[in-house]
């Protein structure tokens, strides 16, 4: 394949597309978040994931986890839950089994701040993904989220 080969050019154009729906509903999400709530979007995810630890199991992040599931390095992971720990929403503490594991928990002000900008949060994606969907580029996309049968 050349660099001008037609299935690479559609690749790229298919990443643009991917890309660009991306960008739109972060911001559009991003902007939501902020004015209604005070929470970046990557606050809201890394809440939003450690919301969902229980006791079972294998049920607490390590920091490693957290950080593949909010899509961050490790560095910038912590750096964040510092910032939010320092607000009040998390706490962290000693795994009891290995002391040299680290968890997180989301505090009560955590688990309150979220519950309040859910609403907020799953409304602005419903409004970024209908205005994308208006764009012909980005509907076939749009179609593809929207069937998604992810579990929470």
């Amino acid at each position: 394949m050349t660099a001008t080969d037609p299935v690479l050019t559609a690749l790229a154009q298919g990443w643009y597309a991917l890309s660009s729906l991306y960008g739109r509903i972060e911001a559009h999400i991003e902007r939501a978040l902020q004015a209604g709530h005070g929470l970046s979007v990557r606050e809201y995810s890394l809440l939003n994931t450690l919301s969902r630890q229980h006791d079972g199991e294998g049920g607490h992040l390590q920091m490693k986890q957290v950080a593949d599931a909010v899509v961050l390095s490790q560095s910038a992971t912590t750096r964040l839950v510092t910032r939010l720990e320092d607000r009040g929403l998390l706490s962290r503490y000693l795994c009891p089994t290995d002391r040299r594991g680290i968890y997180t928990n989301v505090s009560e002000a955590g688990f309150r701040l979220l519950a309040e900008a859910r609403p907020t949060h799953d409304a602005a994606l419903r409004e970024a993904l209908d205005d994308a969907a208006k764009n012909p580029e980005l509907a076939p996309l749009v179609e593809a989220v929207e069937s998604l049968h992810v579990p929470a």
